[in-house]
């Protein structure tokens, strides 16, 4: 058997392990920016093990001294009195004010003015994430770890059929009394259906689908609840009719129509997908963004296209990894966005980085009349033993030489702190 284990509200359930005053009250995580990241004073910095697919793996500490009901107020409320922010989590008790993740903070407050707010600290949850994951590899012989708060484990030979509600119910109470952490687990032959059973009973539920058991189980229940059915896709299958999983089913020979990708739904949906539990992923990219109060000064938004690129550099030379193609993203503060994606065939160093970083932003700020609040820069396309490329020899002899640099350079941050080189533009502004 497979089981999916999902921690209920995990950023909110996380600051009540350090916060017991937070629990049962209607709570929100309001997403903040790292502004620590362009001060020009030193900040300790910890790359942390990887917890997922989408979750960075260099963060800025935060000193923590307890829970303060107002600190919120000096991220979040600017000086004309105004909230900003955007909820990226909340508690089950925000559900009758009608609060959703993606809610802006001022609609939250309004929606519930009791509400308690905290600023996000994923360092935090990182690592309590990773000293979980660390706890079920004891308890679980295969452990794929999904995203920062879901996992799937492969039972198979390890815990039998009729052990399998005790042991679940005994590994969910564990969670709880070892790390404060409510987890809603999911059981079923098939991965796609373990984690469907765990989002049909949340929060603290736990769901066993037999095989036999499971066309009865996801008939009546909505596309829109299956993992993989999007938007597009919903929309697509409502103009034919159908609603639910068992419409779908009883459809089958659409999605057998649509090739590949209405194959592989219609297997994972019957159960017989046969996707097996990965516990190693391949990273496919990396990447860093910030958030900022929008400025208008080009050689302020240099500077940070430097300080995101310095910090993307360490985590690639960290990880020994090659990346080929670079994404670069910026917002304006009207509403309006620049990206562009390049391919550049060099041997990897923080040179070569920074140097495309800032030519690449006279490239895509085509709205200089407009102020700049956000950066996202990520790197993907890596040079592997099974993907191999060929650099470009004009350049091989000054890109091995950066690349040497580059590597020493990382070892005395390795050391010393992500600070301890900077390059001289970055100490413009003292924040």
């Amino acid at each position: 058997m497979i089981i999916h284990l999902d921690l209920d509200c995990y950023f909110v359930s996380a600051e009540r392990t350090r916060t017991p005053y937070l629990k049962g009250k209607p709570v929100v995580v309001v997403k903040s920016s790292d502004r620590s990241i362009f001060s020009s004073r030193d900040t300790r910095t910890v790359m942390t093990e990887r917890v997922g697919g989408f979750n960075a793996l260099f963060q800025h500490e935060k000193q923590w001294r307890g829970y303060d009901p107002h600190a919120w107020r000096r991220e979040f409320i600017d000086e004309d009195g105004r909230a900003h922010g955007v909820v990226i989590a909340k508690s089950y008790e925000c559900k009758p004010y009608g609060i959703k993740t993606g809610t802006t903070l001022s609609e939250a407050l309004q929606m519930c003015p009791s509400l308690s707010v905290v600023q996000g600290d994923h360092l935090f949850y990182q690592l309590l994430s990773s000293n979980l994951r660390k706890f079920l590899q004891t308890k679980i012989p295969v452990l794929e770890q999904y995203s920062i708060d879901e996992f799937w484990g492969d039972l198979s030979g390890w815990v039998d059929e009729d052990e399998l509600p005790s042991f679940i119910a005994q590994l969910q109470m564990q969670i709880l009394e070892k790390f404060d952490l409510p987890m809603s687990i999911g059981a079923s032959s098939a991965k796609w259906i373990a984690k469907l059973a765990t989002d049909f009973n949340k929060p603290y539920g736990i769901t066993i689908v037999p095989k036999e058991q499971i066309k009865a189980f996801v008939s009546p229940l909505s596309i829109n609840d299956f993992p993989g059915i999007g938007k597009a896709l919903s929309k697509r299958l409502g103009d034919y009719g159908i609603k639910t999983l068992g419409d779908l089913l009883n459809s089958s020979h659409l999605l057998l129509s649509w090739g590949r990708v209405g194959q592989d739904l219609l297997r994972r949906i019957n159960g017989t997908d046969k996707e097996a539990i990965n516990p190693h992923h391949d990273r496919k990219s990396i990447g860093i963004s910030r958030n900022f109060t929008a400025t208008m000064d080009r050689e302020e938004i240099k500077r940070r296209i430097i300080i995101l690129s310095r910090h993307l550099s360490h985590t690639i030379l960290k990880l020994e990894v090659n990346p080929t193609t670079y994404h670069f993203k910026i917002k304006y503060n009207r509403g309006a966005s620049s990206s562009i994606s390049r391919t550049i065939d060099r041997c990897f160093s923080e040179t070569l980085m920074r140097n495309i970083a800032v030519e690449t932003l006279t490239l895509i700020d085509n709205l200089s009349q407009c102020a700049i609040h956000s950066i996202s820069i990520s790197a993907s396309n890596f040079i592997s033993a099974h993907k191999s490329k060929t650099f470009s020899l004009f350049d091989a002899e000054e890109d091995q030489k950066s690349r040497r640099l580059s590597e020493q350079v990382t070892k005395l941050r390795d050391k010393y702190g992500v600070d301890i080189l900077r390059c001289g533009i970055e100490k413009r502004i003292e924040e």
